[in-house]
């Protein structure tokens, strides 16, 4: 079972609310909203809740709608899901983090696509399938 810490459930609401500044949105600050969403529902409903947090932010915050990418987001939700099941319980995003420094290299996704995929428009617009090394997490629930 994974567990949402009190400042888990803060962080969800004040970057649903856009309360959080475009520079405090790191990579790590990612990471833990996937594993926040992901604590709560499947791949595809988290999917969809972080498209729309994220898209929602760079709306409010006035940044170029082209920043979101989808292949990214999907990406890096199925690869905190493949952790989140090999990490056992875990209390907090923190906590999961601790255990999963792997997903902290913001780069290791080319070692699952290869530049020109990644960074085509097709996988900004929607979710490309890695050409490289398939992300190991399949089931979306």
């Amino acid at each position: 079972m994974h567990s949402l810490s009190p400042d888990d459930q803060r962080f969800q609401t004040s970057f649903e609310a856009c309360a959080i500044a475009p520079a405090e949105f790191t990579h790590r600050a990612h990471l833990r909203l996937a594993y926040v969403y992901l604590a709560q529902y499947d791949v595809d409903a988290a999917s969809q809740r972080m498209r729309d947090a994220i898209n929602r932010f760079l709306a409010h915050r006035r940044i170029d709608a082209s920043k979101y990418h989808e292949t990214l987001t999907r990406a890096w939700l199925m690869a905190v899901r493949h952790f989140m099941d090999r990490a056992g319980s875990t209390a907090c995003a923190e906590d999961f983090l601790a255990r999963s420094a792997a997903l902290l290299d913001a780069n290791v996704m080319l070692t699952h696509y290869s530049k020109d995929v990644l960074f085509s428009p097709a996988a900004r617009a929607g979710f490309v399938e890695p050409d490289l090394d398939p992300i190991l997490h399949r089931t979306y629930s």
